[in-house]
C-alpha cells in the first residue's frame, strides 16, 4: 500500500513567506497532503463536481477581478458556498485586498486564509515545487551521497568498504557532501530522484578510528549541500578475482530506485586504487554520456568494429 505523506502549513508559510490572515489551529497542526493546487474559477460560477478539498486554492487577479464585480449578495453567496466545501487552505496572491472580504467566511468554516505578495504564476510554481519535494514517495538507503562536478553520485556498498573515506577525499578535492550513512531519497517527478540527509545527522560523517566529524565545521559551508539530484549510482565492493568486471562500458548497467532506472557502475575495491579520482572520472564520463558521447562506442567506430556483434571486452583489450 502506498504510504501517504503530509507537510505542515507552518512549513509552507515559512518557505513561501506567507502572511496568515486566519488560522483555525496552530499552523504546525494543520497538515497538507496533496501536491496539487487549484485556481477555483469553475467554483466561482457554482460548479463543484470533482472539487478536491485536499488542495490549496489560489485566488489570483482573475478570480479577484471577477468577484469584485459582483453585488454583495452574489459575492456572499459564492464565497459562503466555496468555504462551506472546506478547502485545505486559501491563498490570495499579489497581496490583493480582497482577502479581508474572505475572512468572515474563513472563520465561519475554519478554513486557513493566507496572503502572498508574489505574482500568481510565480507563487504557484514555487508552491508546487515545494509540495512535490515534501510529499514525494521516499525511501532511506544506507550509503553516501556526494556532488562531483555537478553530478549527484550515490555510493552504495557494505559497511566498511570505504564509502565515507572516499567521500572525505572528494570533499578535500573540492566536491560536496550531501549525506553520509543514511540517504533519504525522494521521487520528485516521473524522471527525477533527489537525495538528502536526515535533519539530525546532516553534515556529520563517521570515520573509523577517528569518530564523528562535522564536515561543514572542518571544511567550511562550501563543502556541504542540502539536497542533490541522483544522476549515478556507484556500487563499491571488495575485489573478487573470480568475478568478471566491465572493462569497456559498452553495456549500460542500471539500478532501480522507487521505480526509476538510474545509471550505475560497479567499482571493485583493492589497495592502491585511488577511488576519489575514479569517481571523478565516472562523474565526468556520465555527463558526457548524457550529452550524447560514449567513449567506448567512439573507439569501436574508430576501429571499424561498431557493427561486430561478437565484440567483447577481451577483444578490445587485446588491441592495446
Amino acid at each position: 500500500m502506498k504510504q501517504a505523506y503530509s507537510v505542515s502549513l507552518s512549513k509552507i508559510i515559512k518557505e513561501l513567506s506567507l502572511k496568515a490572515i486566519y488560522l483555525p489551529n496552530d499552523a504546525d497542526e494543520i497538515l497538507i497532503d496533496s501536491s496539487d493546487v487549484s485556481r477555483p474559477g469553475l467554483q466561482m460560477i457554482g460548479y463543484y463536481e470533482f472539487f478536491d478539498n485536499r488542495r490549496i486554492q489560489i485566488i489570483g487577479k482573475v478570480e479577484s477581478s471577477y468577484l469584485e464585480k459582483l453585488t454583495d449578495d452574489e459575492f456572499n453567496k459564492i464565497i459562503n458556498k466555496f468555504c462551506e466545501n472546506s478547502p485545505a487552505a486559501i491563498v490570495v496572491t499579489r497581496g490583493l485586498p480582497i482577502s479581508e472580504r474572505f475572512k468572515p467566511y474563513a472563520e465561519k468554516y475554519k478554513v486557513p486564509l493566507l496572503v502572498s505578495n508574489v505574482g500568481t504564476s510565480e507563487f504557484m510554481a514555487a508552491l508546487i515545487a515545494f509540495l512535490n519535494l515534501q510529499l514525494a514517495p521516499r525511501i532511506t538507503r544506507h550509503g553516501v551521497l556526494v556532488e562531483v562536478y555537478g553530478e549527484g553520485i550515490l555510493l552504495l556498498g557494505e559497511s566498511g568498504v570505504g564509502k565515507s573515506e572516499t567521500a572525505i577525499e572528494l570533499v578535500k578535492r573540492g566536491h560536496r557532501l550531501i549525506a553520509d550513512d543514511a540517504v533519504e531519497i525522494r521521487k520528485v517527478s516521473s524522471k527525477s530522484l533527489v537525495g538528502s540527509a536526515p535533519d539530525n545527522i546532516r553534515h556529520f560523517i563517521e570515520l573509523r578510528g577517528i569518530g564523528i566529524i562535522n564536515i561543514s565545521r572542518i571544511f567550511g559551508v562550501g563543502a556541504v549541500k542540502l539536497t542533490e539530484k541522483i544522476d549515478l549510482v556507484i556500487n563499491m565492493e571488495h575485489w573478487d578475482s573470480n568475478k568478471v568486471y566491465d572493462r569497456m562500458g559498452l553495456e549500460n548497467e542500471m539500478t532501480e530506485i522507487l521505480g526509476l532506472q538510474i545509471p550505475s557502475l560497479t567499482i571493485p575495491i583493492k589497495p592502491g586504487r585511488n577511488l576519489a579520482i575514479i569517481i571523478e572520472v565516472a562523474a565526468m564520463n556520465n555527463r558526457q554520456k548524457k550529452l550524447g558521447y560514449n567513449a567506448a562506442q567512439d573507439l569501436l567506430k574508430k576501429l571499424g568494429m561498431q557493427d561486430d556483434t561478437n565484440t567483447n571486452d577481451d577483444t578490445i583489450v587485446d588491441i592495446f
